[in-house]
Formats: structure tokens, sequence, C-alpha cells
């Protein structure tokens, strides 16, 4: 008698929107490894961190026009965490949570406030394995092309369908623009944003603001900036586990104690 075989789920999300380029890719590189549910905002959500949604109503609708054929499509008016938040308990629970693939890369300190790397925290957050997919800008303003990255991407879905990932780990994935020349396990760089904060005027004459950043960061063969910019496929596995553990010996040894206790 033959055993019954099971099939996987997976949850796709992103913070581009239900009708991103990338999202599209990704869904559909993934439908042979099992049954595939796409929940993902309805508006663009980059940089928005972690942020829940917890002081209004969230609308949760099946959305056919999103073009994702016989995939089941959900669009959240809410951030990418809560799109994961909503999928896993409105949908069957997944086995695996993948987000992206982002228009445009997320490395170094990118991981503490992307949209895409967020939705995949969600995942681990509730105890499923989880991947953040995303891709450099192309050169020129040309278009973005997910050929290799969608096809490399469900492969990594697989290893992780089969091997799974250590407790509350995290893969960040980054993919370079055009044929990838290899991959390295990489660490996460220091890239991060230099802020500009520009003042304007409204047409009433009132004061507003605009960040602005510009790009810097130490790209090294062994971190997820030097690995894409050289060509090659960046995958950082990251622990959430913020714990200072070796410092926490020095702080009891300084930290002043409480007037008038022992």
């Amino acid at each position: 008698m033959k055993s019954e075989v099971i099939r996987k789920t997976i949850l796709v999300a992103n913070d581009d929107g239900i009708f991103a380029t990338g999202i599209k890719a990704l869904a559909l590189a993934l439908k042979p490894l099992g049954d595939v549910y796409v929940v993902a905002p309805e508006m663009e959500q980059s940089g928005v961190g972690h942020g829940i949604t917890f002081r209004r109503p969230l609308r949760f609708k099946h959305t056919e026009s999103a073009g994702f054929g016989d995939i089941p499509a959900y669009r959240v008016d809410g951030t990418p965490a809560d799109c994961v938040a909503l999928g896993i308990r409105l949908l069957p629970r997944p086995d695996l949570v993948v987000s992206g693939i982002n228009l445009g890369q997320n490395l170094g300190d990118d991981f503490t406030h992307s949209g895409t790397v967020s939705a995949a925290v969600e995942g681990v957050h509730n105890g499923i394995p989880a991947i953040a997919f995303s891709q450099m800008f192309p050169p020129n303003g040309d278009k973005f092309d997910f050929t290799h990255g969608a096809e490399y991407a469900a492969r990594v879905a697989a290893m992780v369908l089969e091997h799974g990932l250590p407790h509350r780990t995290v893969l960040s994935v980054n993919f370079p623009h055009g044929t990838p020349k290899g991959v390295r396990v990489t660490e996460l760089s220091d890239h991060g944003f230099d802020d500009n904060i520009l003042e304007r005027d409204d047409p009433s004459g009132q004061k507003y603001y605009w960040v602005d950043g510009t790009p810097h960061g130490h790209g090294e063969p062994f971190n997820d900036l030097g690995a894409v910019k050289e060509g090659y496929i960046s995958v950082t596995p990251v622990q959430l586990e913020f714990t200072a553990r070796e410092y926490m010996r020095v702080l009891e040894g300084v930290l002043p104690a409480l007037e008038g206790r022992d």
C-alpha cells in the first residue's frame, strides 16, 4: 500500500505590493513545490520594517486580477508583517514563508527596516521557516529580469522544505543584476544610508520634510554587499537572537544599584 504524499504549503508575501513583478515571478516558480498562496499589501510598503497594524481593522480580499493564475492571491490594506500574520491564520498554515522578490537589494542594515525581510521574520516569529529574496536594481533604469533569481529561489525553498532552518533563523538572499557567477554564504555588511533631511515649503508656506539618503558600506568577499557587487548570489543566515550575552556579566558589574536597597 502506497503511503500518502503530503503536499507542502508555501505562503508568499512582499512589500512592493500584490501587483509587483517580483512576487509574481517568485510565486510561479514555487508552484511545483506544493500549494502556494499569495498574501501581499495592496499598495507598496517599502521601508516600513516590522510594523503591525492594531489601531484599525484590516481588509483581506481575494484578488484574481493580480494575475497569478490558479494560485490564490489576497491583498491586505496593511504592512508586510500584517500580510503574513493574517495569511497563516486565515489560510492553511504554511510549511514555509517566503518574501519577495524585492525590487532592489536588502543588504546590511537594510535588514532592520526592510518590509520584505520583516514579512519573513513574522513567519519565524510564528515558528515557520522563512526566506527573504531581494534583487539588485538594474543599471541605467533597465527593467528587472527575475529569470535567474526566481529559478534559484525555488531551489533554496526546496532545500529549506527538506532540511528546515535552525530555531529563530531567517535566510536573507540577495540576487545580483544579470546572470549570477555563483553563490556565496555571507554575513551582513555595514551597508546603510547616511540620512539627509530635505526641507521644503508647501503651497501654503508650511514646512515639510523629505528623508533622503546616500548609500554607504564596505563590500568584502565574505559579506552580502561584496558578493552581489561582484555578481554572486548572497545567502545570509540571520539568527533573531538580540541579547548581548557576552555583555551581561560586564553589565552586572557596572550597573548602578537601586538606592536604599541591597
